[in-house]
Formats: C-alpha cells, structure tokens, sequence
C-alpha cells in the first residue's frame, strides 16, 4: 500500500485518509491511484458498509499538485482529469454504500469537488472551501460543475467558480454546500460518530437511495416515482426491513445487518 493514504477499519466503518501533509494532501499519481484501490477494497469488502475520507494534518486536500502538472516529463492535464479524478468521482458515487467526506481543513480545487462528491460532507470549523481553478487559468473539475450547481444553485456557483472566493466551513453549512460542521475540538470524534452510525444502518437500502438520487439528476418526476416503486418494492425484500418492523413492533432498537 501506498503511505500516500493510509486506511484503516474501526468495526463496519472504512476509513481513508489522504496523507501527504507536507502538500496539503494535494494529490499526484501515486495518491489518486492509491486512492482509487483503497475505494475498491471498501467496495468489495462487505465487513465495510460505510467509508469515510479524511486528510491529515492541516488540510482536507489542496487539490492537484502543481509540481506533477507542469512536469515536462509527465502527464498532460487532459490525462490526469481522466485517469485520476474522473475515476475517484464515478467510484464515489457508484458504490453502493453511503461515504462521507470529512474536511478537516481546507478543500481547494479538486479537493473540494472530491469532497461535494460524496454523500455527507461534514467539516471542522476552521476548515473552507475553495474554488480555486480560476486563480491559475484553469475551468472546474473533479465533478464541480455538475455537482455544485445542483447543491447551492446555479449563481451561487456560478460566482464562487469564477470568482474563486473561499467559503469558511460555517458559510458552506448556512448555504447548503454541505451538512455539519462541528468544532475543532469536537470534530473528529463527531465525524467519526456519524460515520460510525450509517455503517450501522440498513446498507442496502442506502445504497439504493444513493442510486435513486443519482438518476433524480436526469429523471422526469414520472421516472423518478416509478424508481421510487421499484425500489421500494426491493427494500421490502431485506433482512433489514424485515428487522426493523419487528423491531418496532418489539419497541427495541433495530439491529440492521446491512443485508
């Protein structure tokens, strides 16, 4: 394994972190591809049923690290959107269990759309958020035109992409950008809890809400009610809906197998 991330499971919970902190966790061949085994070994692994994705030290991750883009002896921008970003994305929103981006410091660039990709986006008060690609002459990546305009609306955006202001983590909160910020202090041990606790949840049926939100993008409200039917009628078919019925009828706590 790559020491470019490292990973580690805390019982059903997968955790991967970005550790080049030296650069802010900004990311080079070698971490993105890293990254993209890490995501399939979590896939794969059905004692995993939620990820989450952190970075160490003082930054989430500062996107792209410019000392590999301008390399003359390296890959073209066009490869590394293409083999790098690209993949992580579709694999974050292909997997079927929920993943959950925890910012524990500055999301610039790349990292920041990496970070809006995932389901739930928590972040540590200090931290922000940054569209930085218009600063250096570059256009969004990494997912960030389609995802962000959906989350906060198209001006909104609009102008952080063009503008390139940062948004502190209480902003992004307040704007819809993402779901929670906590306090330094706290934030860790509250990301992890959270985490902790849709690992535990009915996994399938996340899974299929993931699935379900992803075709609301393009969905007419009529297909869109007729996924709802369809997999509606799935999640019937679970352990896990058969255990929490039972579960409330018993008026005990549900204990979901993620099957």
């Amino acid at each position: 394994m790559s020491d470019t991330i490292t990973t580690e499971q805390k019982d059903t919970l997968g955790i991967l972190t970005l550790n080049r902190p030296e650069v802010f966790n900004s990311f080079n061949k070698e971490m993105a591809l890293a990254t993209q085994k890490a995501l399939d070994d979590y896939e794969n692994d059905s004692s995993v049923r939620a990820i989450m994705i952190t970075g160490n030290g003082k930054a989430f991750c500062a996107g792209q690290d410019l000392q590999e883009a301008i390399d003359d002896n390296g890959l073209e921008i066009k490869q590394i959107v293409d083999e790098h970003y690209n993949p992580i994305v579709k694999r974050i929103r292909s997997i079927k269990k929920p993943i959950i981006a925890a910012v524990n410091g500055v999301a610039a660039g790349a990292g920041a759309n990496l970070a809006l990709a995932c389901d739930v986006v928590v972040a540590a008060q200090s931290s922000s958020f940054l569209q930085a690609f218009s600063k250096i002459g570059l256009v969004p990546d990494t997912g960030g035109t389609y995802t962000l305009p959906r989350i906060i609306g198209f001006q909104k955006a609009s102008a952080l992409m063009m503008l390139g202001d940062k948004v502190p983590a209480e902003e992004a909160e307040k704007m819809g950008m993402i779901y929670k910020v906590f306090t330094d202090e706290s934030f860790r041990s509250e990301a992890e809890k959270l985490s902790t606790k849709l690992a535990n949840m009915p996994t399938t049926a996340l899974g299929f809400i993931k699935e379900m939100l992803n075709q609301s993008m393009s969905n007419t409200l009529d297909q869109q009610l007729e996924m709802e039917k369809e997999y509606q009628s799935k999640a019937t078919e679970t352990h896990d809906y058969k255990e929490g019925v039972q579960a409330f009828l018993e008026k005990r706590n549900p204990e979901f197998k993620g099957e």
